[in-house]
């Protein structure tokens, strides 16, 4: 068990402003704290776990208001770092009439200020449960070098290493590097949480068997791989695999939906351990299943987040 009181879950990656559309015209838009990352650090503070956060802003007032936001979610900043010259990126996020997200646009002043490995404290990793990550920042060296030395320490110190594929293909150069630099993280994950069309792309296969097939070389423990309003698939040490449904909700905003399940999977994960039976991981991604629809029944992405008191009957 993950009780102790001084263990928190540990996520890096990008501050990040959600600029998302009010409505399916996508002329106009609100400015919202968001970013994957940021959803599930906030996501899992909301739902009673203590969570810190590991990412650079600066002194403007965007930076600010972002402080401010992930303060007021109760997500501890102290491993984070304060850069004056940072500006926070930020992403359009246009919605379909289907009130699916799209990712538009990205808007990025200072692409080349990044948390460096020498930013990071090993305390950190001393004291968590769990290490996460998605693939947000690896498009840029210095945050690969400083994902790769988060993940070092974090295996080190035996952390829960938790990966979330999460990928936008417009921030990268290549289909071919965004491949390789994210397989590349495969043998370190314990849990690797990915959709479909995530597993399609990241094994060149065109089918759900042969693209698990395919990653069984890794021995990832556990692997999610998500499907929407059809639930998801698991699977247990590269061999017990499972369909497990979610109830079916009317999806106002799917935005912050997976990483709402995310959230629910690391709650998990730090109050019970990782789950190492099949009706363990049953139980952990049926959790997480009803907290991914719970989300997609309101709008925005971190507005969605459930909170603890929204989840005691579930």
């Amino acid at each position: 068990m993950f009780h102790a009181d001084d263990q928190f879950v540990l996520t890096y990656g990008d501050a990040f402003v959600d600029y998302i559309a009010d409505d399916h015209s996508n002329q106009s838009f609100t400015m919202y704290l968001g970013g994957a990352t940021v959803n599930v650090a906030a996501g899992i503070a909301r739902l009673g776990v203590p969570s810190a956060f590991i990412t650079i802003t600066g002194g403007d007032e965007t930076s600010a208001f972002v402080r401010n936001e992930l303060a007021n979610e109760g997500v501890d900043l102290r491993y984070a770092i304060l850069e004056e010259s940072k500006r926070v990126s930020g992403v359009y996020v246009h919605l379909t009439e289907e009130n699916d997200r799209i990712f538009a646009s990205y808007v990025n002043e200072a692409p080349d200020i990044q948390v460096k490995p020498e930013h990071l404290k090993e305390e950190a990793f001393q004291k968590a449960s769990i290490f996460h990550i998605c693939s947000g920042t690896m498009f840029h060296p210095t945050a690969l070098k400083t994902t790769r030395e988060a993940v070092r320490l974090a295996k080190k110190h035996g952390i829960f290493v938790s990966m979330d594929a999460n990928i936008r293909p417009l921030r990268w150069e290549n289909e071919e590097q965004c491949r390789n630099t994210i397989r590349s993280f495969f043998p370190e994950a314990d849990l690797l949480k990915l959709t479909e069309e995530e597993l399609f792309f990241l094994t060149g296969t065109d089918t759900m068997e042969d693209g698990l097939e395919q990653l069984k070389e890794f021995k990832i423990p556990i692997i999610l791989v998500t499907l929407g309003d059809h639930g998801t698939y698991v699977v247990l040490n590269s061999n017990t695999s499972r369909h497990i449904p979610v109830e079916p909700v009317e999806p106002v905003d799917t935005t912050g939906a997976g990483d709402a399940f995310m959230a629910g999977i690391l709650r998990y994960v730090h109050l019970n351990g990782m789950p190492r039976t099949k009706e363990a991981l049953v139980e952990c991604v049926t959790f997480g299943n009803k907290l991914g629809a719970l989300a997609a029944t309101k709008p925005g992405a971190l507005t969605a987040m459930p909170r603890l008191h929204e989840i005691e009957n579930l």
